[in-house]
């Protein structure tokens, strides 16, 4: 694993960004969320550059966590470079597993009536994430969670955020951190976009640029 620069990240991952692996967004149509956006292109080009600008330890748990929470690969195989890394995936694993109950439960509005079934997995298991110091503020939280649980939960991520962010379980200074990380235009958007995720990191070779080309 690399923390490649934008160039070259680009590069690898144009084919990628064309063929994300985005779960299965609900039937219903969620009147929270406007289609307006920009075009697929550059949506895609400007997830690759946000994912860019995350720091190394951030681009890793990402790519890891999606391939848990996406069951696209071995993640034991894939990641755990020693025996504490194979067992934080194995705990990880474990916590995920809610996601499948938590896509089941994404309110189709903003009634009240259908959160308890989403709102406390979601906020638990987001506090899981968020205690692993690998997701240092609601930016780098809101690009794995679009992914995990696709664009009908953006609504709902700036709420799950700052509760899970609140929450006992981490020091003082990093719920401070945390919580001073989600602007105010994030906290309080009168609506967002249900435009699916294009582009979904995986994990990228490291080339031996010793090697000589064949």
């Amino acid at each position: 694993m690399v923390n490649l620069p934008l160039t070259n990240l680009v590069a690898d991952c144009v084919m990628q960004a064309s063929g994300g692996m985005a779960p299965r967004a609900p039937s219903g149509s969620m009147t929270m969320a406007t289609r307006s956006g920009p075009a697929a292109g550059d949506l895609s080009l400007s997830e690759i550059k946000e994912f860019a600008g995350f720091p190394a330890a951030t681009q890793r748990y990402i790519r890891r966590s999606l391939d848990i929470g996406l069951e696209r690969d071995d993640a034991i195989a894939r990641w755990s470079r020693d025996m504490v890394e194979e067992t934080a995936i194995r705990v990880q694993a474990r916590v995920y597993h809610r996601l499948v109950e938590i896509r089941a439960h994404i309110p189709d509005d903003s009634g009240l009536d259908a959160l308890e079934h989403f709102m406390a997995p979601l906020i638990a298991v987001s506090a899981f994430d968020l205690g692993q110091d690998r997701l240092p503020g609601f930016a780098s939280y809101r690009f794995l969670y679009e992914r995990l649980l696709g664009a009908h939960a953006r609504p709902w991520l700036p709420g799950a955020f700052c509760a899970a962010a609140s929450l006992p379980h981490l020091h003082p200074d990093k719920r401070k951190i945390l919580l001073q990380s989600i602007s105010e235009a994030a906290a309080t958007a009168p609506g967002w976009s249900a435009r699916e995720p294009s582009f979904f990191p995986e994990w990228v070779d490291k080339i031996d640029e010793t090697r000589p080309a064949n």
